[in-house]
């Protein structure tokens, strides 16, 4: 079933949003060469739960295979659902963070990419250029738009233009009181096809976007999802309200880049002016 939202429900998922905004800019500053990945989940845990919010994360899935972690953490070659471990990470390092916060009955759900020291340049501009694409999504997340035109916006940048691979298996939904709702939002499609949108829809729309080759394998753990080829994976994710002439993102980069910069531990290569909401 496909939710429209009122406008108090529509401020209560940005609320949630923008809880997981903070605590990935909190992510921003903690990140250092060095760290392990279970410590940045276990400060955003205390994070999220000292600002009101429950991790949407843990716990999730069925019961004989709940999420262990609050934060899906992926480095690397890692496409999502890593799980947090005692990795330390080390310089040349990208690594993925994907936020859920669970709060006053509705979800807020986004991802971010982040550079640690030396990383190559075409892994940047893979960054860049996907985020990029996140954009370009965003605004197409219109009245009378189809999810088609959201899908094509990211495969167009990402696939056609510059032949990266871009990810089938896994796709965005519809995000509010539950995690993952209808309808889904696959990364590549064509313009005019899927659902049709409406105002006041909610989406988590998420490119999954590999350097090489778009297959992937999942782990024996049931849930790590990396490349195929064991090259660099990158995920950027906003929760998305459909307006009526253009998207808007619930979520929010411009705390997480500011963050960003600075920290000299991360490269900030990737970065680009891009609009908030697109």
């Amino acid at each position: 079933m496909i939710h429209i939202r009122s406008k108090e429900e529509i401020e209560l998922i940005r609320k949630s949003a923008l809880t997981v905004t903070a605590t990935l800019t909190q992510v921003a500053n903690f990140l250092k060469p060095g760290i392990t990945t279970l410590s940045i989940d276990k400060m955003a845990e205390a994070f999220i739960r000292d600002n009101g919010g429950v991790p949407s994360f843990k716990g999730y899935g069925p019961a004989s295979l709940p999420f262990p972690a609050s934060l899906c953490i992926s480095v690397n070659e890692v496409v999502v659902h890593g799980f947090p471990s005692n990795y330390e990470l080390k310089d040349g390092d990208i690594i993925s963070v994907d936020c859920g916060v669970y709060m006053n009955g509705y979800h807020g759900d986004h991802a971010y990419t982040f550079a640690i020291g030396e990383v190559k340049p075409e892994v940047l501009k893979l960054m860049r250029i996907t985020k990029e694409a996140l954009m370009n999504a965003v605004y197409q997340a219109r009245e009378n738009n189809r999810v088609g035109d959201i899908s094509f916006a990211v495969e167009d940048l990402t696939g056609r233009q510059n032949g990266y691979g871009v990810v089938r298996e896994l796709v965005g939904h519809g995000v509010g009181k539950k995690l993952h709702e209808d309808p889904q939002v696959p990364n590549y499609g064509r313009r005019g096809d899927g659902k049709r949108l409406k105002q006041g829809m909610v989406l988590a729309i998420e490119p999954m976007i590999n350097l090489g080759t778009k297959d992937v394998l999942t782990l024996e753990d049931g849930w790590t999802v990396v490349t195929a080829d064991g090259k660099p994976s990158v995920h950027y994710e906003h929760t998305t309200l459909v307006g009526k002439n253009r998207g808007e993102a619930l979520s929010n980069f411009a705390p997480i880049e500011a963050a960003e910069r600075a920290n000299p531990e991360l490269n900030t290569g990737h970065l680009v002016d891009l609009p908030v909401t697109a």
